[in-house]
């Protein structure tokens, strides 16, 4: 409310603005600090930078292996591909490459070397060849090799890995190893089994033999296999996996759901 200005010339006062009516004042500014507005126009002030992930165009090998595993959740999956979703947990997986490392395979050069000791002892004593004869324990691979010991029951454990592509070249190994007897897991990561062995990747690693020492390391790994592989194996077989819904088609579903008074959670709806 705009007070009425005193006449020029009369000593009255003019009248008091009503109770409640806020006086304008105007607000001091401090001169230290300026403000500038920023223009984010063409060829002005430089835009902060934002999360562009969305609008990156990524590499066709990346979109492809993206879609697939995108498409091994929306389509079905027999009970038989299905069960390589299930793989050994942390923790086991941990104890269980510990157990690998110990047995890695020779390079090249140590079994030249080793082969190299081992003649030059028995060229200066005869009896060291028998004592030496006697080859160190190591980890099998290679997809037959592990087949031949598999069918032979010379196994001890087989470490299957959960990502081979094509898949096919694995998906016997479970069946086979259970008509054996032999106890197997899966495991993530086929470059992670190839570590061990000095390669880019392995399907299948089989120990066969351990020293004394890793004898109790090694039996409770194989009771974790029984465990979770070897007695879980006809329930796994009557489960289809896949067939989860994506986040925009789960929304419908449950909307659709509430539409005919039936309430249903996020995750009971990604299923249907």
């Amino acid at each position: 409310m705009i007070q009425p200005k005193a006449k020029p010339g009369s000593s009255k006062k003019p009248a008091a603005a009503p109770f409640g009516a806020s006086k304008t004042s105007k607000v001091q500014k401090n001169p230290l600090y300026e403000a500038k507005p920023k223009n984010f126009g063409i060829g002005q002030d430089i835009r902060p930078k934002s999360d562009l992930t969305r609008f990156v165009k990524w590499p066709a090998y990346v979109r492809l292996q993206r879609q697939k595993v995108v498409l091994h959740q929306r389509l079905k999956v027999p009970p038989a591909l299905a069960q390589f979703s299930h793989s050994l947990d942390k923790n086991t997986a941990t104890q269980l490459f510990k157990l690998l490392n110990k047995y890695r395979p020779e390079t090249k050069q140590e079994k030249k070397a080793r082969l190299t000791a081992t003649a030059q002892a028995t060229a200066t004593d005869k009896s060291a060849k028998d004592k030496d004869s006697k080859k160190p324990y190591f980890v099998k691979y290679g997809l037959n090799h592990s087949v031949a010991l598999i069918e032979a029951k010379k196994a001890n454990l087989v470490v299957i890995a959960d990502d081979v592509d094509p898949i096919e070249l694995v998906v016997y190994l479970p069946a086979l190893c259970r008509k054996m007897g032999v106890p197997y897991v899966i495991v993530k990561n086929k470059a992670r089994l190839g570590t061990v062995v000095h390669k880019k990747t392995a399907a299948v690693l089989t120990l066969q033999d351990v020293k004394k020492e890793d004898e109790k390391e090694l039996a409770t790994l194989v009771s974790a296999a029984k465990a979770n592989f070897t007695d879980k194996y006809e329930e796994q077989r009557r489960h289809w996996g896949g067939g989860i819904r994506g986040n925009k088609s789960s929304q419908k579903m449950r909307l659709r759901e509430k539409a005919a008074g039936r309430n249903i959670t996020a995750a009971a709806a990604s299923q249907l």
